[in-house]
């Protein structure tokens, strides 16, 4: 049997208490099973247990059988020295510290319907495994795991955005440049746009925002897109531009045949995209400290409501003229780049400069746009779980990817009250 289910059993306190003794006979009291570790060492930290008159504070660890301490080599590690009780199924032999002292081990007595309820919902392979029983979950349960997830999820991404920070020496315009720029590529292009970004300084083009025609060339020029020969005036000028900038600065172009245009709407084309973004930072400067200041929706959406130059109202690519129509980036790419690059940088901030009201408007800015629509909120919705803002739907991505997918139902709120309910059926 897995250990995991054991953990469980322990952290829910869903074993028998009745009379509950060590090995040898000595009565346990159970007052704290202490923190779950998620990291190497014990299985639980700071635990308070009573064994006979004597209450300790230490460390649980949980196994299967007793022979799995010594399988698993504790009793030659010093990390284990602080453990007050062995937790297990079966007691098939004595534990002991490096020092040769015993420790104290009792077996988990408990419903064997847990265990049976555990293995029917890991063993669906349906888009979640508890698909047919979430339904009888109450809503307001889910709601209150969603914040718990949301929280989550951007704390794993101010930990990515932490690693930007170091690798440009804690410049936050710098950092929050690069990761914008991914996010303009909208998952297809988004590795080929932060080789794009991390290709070209945000320094450079600071000396050219004024002029939107040299952010052009320095972008699809460090793009790798103005290396074909071409009878297009405009991107002959372009290139032209690009030449003399890129020798000006030792500028060093990608490989232009990272990007991809296969199966994508015209309007997500990498051309338009960077066009979009050459006019961000044309109408822009200093703009993560500008959202710092002004973290509101309507500030936002108006900062990236960018159009970029004329020459784009008729093309999607160079050469091939198409029926005028503005090029300015829609509601819905904003949004997505409020979700996926705002939010989570005014969030970071605020937890690193310990500023809950930063942290706070961050979350208002997601519960002020539309929930998301993908394959895994369409999955969610169909299931009776609905999605009114962005902050729900990221709370439900969070969710999908890193319990339903790897099937932590134990480490879920959902999937442990759908336990609990079976067991009362």
């Amino acid at each position: 049997m897995k250990e995991s289910i054991l953990h469980y059993i322990w952290q829910q306190k869903l074993f028998s208490t009745y009379i509950l003794k060590t090995t040898e006979g000595e009565e346990v009291e159970v007052i704290d099973v202490g923190k779950f570790n998620t990291d190497a060492g014990p299985d639980f930290f700071n635990a308070k247990i009573r064994i006979g008159d004597t209450l300790w504070a230490g460390n649980v660890e949980i196994h299967s059988r007793s022979t799995d301490w010594n399988r698993h080599n504790h009793q030659l590690d010093k990390a284990y020295d602080s453990v007050i009780l062995h937790v297990v199924k079966e007691a098939d032999t004595e534990v002991f510290r490096i020092d040769g002292q015993k420790i104290p081990q009792i077996q988990l007595i408990y419903p064997k319907q847990i265990e049976l309820n555990y293995e029917r919902l890991i063993g669906e392979k349906k888009w979640i495994p508890c698909v047919g029983k979430i339904q009888n979950v109450p809503e307001i349960f889910i709601q209150s795991w969603k914040n718990t997830l949301l929280i989550e999820r951007l704390e794993q991404k101010t930990k990515i955005i932490a690693g930007l920070l170091d690798e440009s020496n804690q410049h936050w315009e710098e950092a929050f440049y690069i990761t914008l720029a991914r996010n303009f590529g909208f998952g297809t292009n988004s590795q080929a746009f932060e080789s794009l970004a991390k290709s070209t300084p945000l320094s450079i083009l600071g000396k050219h925002k004024d002029q939107l025609f040299q952010l052009e060339a320095l972008l699809f020029g460090q793009a790798g897109l103005l290396n074909e020969e071409t009878a297009d005036e405009y991107a002959l000028r372009l290139k032209q531009e690009y030449v003399f900038l890129r020798s000006k600065y030792l500028l060093q172009a990608i490989d232009g045949s990272q990007w991809k245009l296969l199966r994508l709407r015209p309007d997500n084309f990498p051309y338009i995209r960077i066009a979009q973004f050459a006019a961000l930072i044309h109408t822009s400067s200093k703009l993560f400290s500008k959202m710092v200041e002004n973290p509101t929706i309507d500030y936002l959406r108006g900062i990236f409501t960018c159009e970029p130059s004329d020459y784009w109202n008729t093309h999607y690519l160079f050469v091939h003229e198409s029926t005028a129509k503005s090029k300015k980036l829609g509601t819905q790419s904003i949004h997505g780049i409020l979700i996926n690059t705002v939010v989570p940088f005014l969030f970071c901030y605020g937890y690193l400069k310990s500023n809950q009201n930063l942290k706070d408007k961050a979350l208002q800015i997601l519960e002020q746009i539309p929930g998301e629509s993908n394959a895994i909120v369409n999955g969610w919705n169909n299931l009776g779980v609905k999605t009114k803002t962005a902050y729900d739907s990221q709370a439900l991505l969070q969710l999908k990817k890193f319990y339903c997918d790897e099937k932590k139902c134990l480490r879920c709120r959902i999937g442990h009250k759908v336990l609990t309910l079976a067991m009362t059926e």
